[in-house]
């Protein structure tokens, strides 16, 4: 029972491991703003913060994400595809 829990635990973290992978294989391919757009955000760094740091307009951050997000969603597939 123990061996079984503890091959789960090393399966599922070898998902996540390939799943952060594939995520990560897939920001790298992104141009760098939108790369970092996501990193930040996801960093939990202030909408603020990330809009010095881009030189954007807050107003224009959420379609910032919205590029940055589908351009992550093709660089994934692409990256799934290989």
């Amino acid at each position: 029972c123990h061996t079984e829990s503890a091959r789960r635990q090393r399966m599922r973290a070898a998902q996540v491991a390939e799943e952060l992978s594939r995520r990560e294989r897939a920001l790298r391919r992104l141009p760098l703003p939108y790369s970092l757009a996501l990193r930040l955000r996801d960093a939990g760094i202030s909408a603020d913060v990330i809009c010095q740091y881009l030189n954007v307009e807050l107003a224009a951050l959420d379609g910032l994400y919205r590029m940055a997000e589908a351009k992550l969603l093709a660089a994934q597939n692409v990256t799934d595809d290989r």
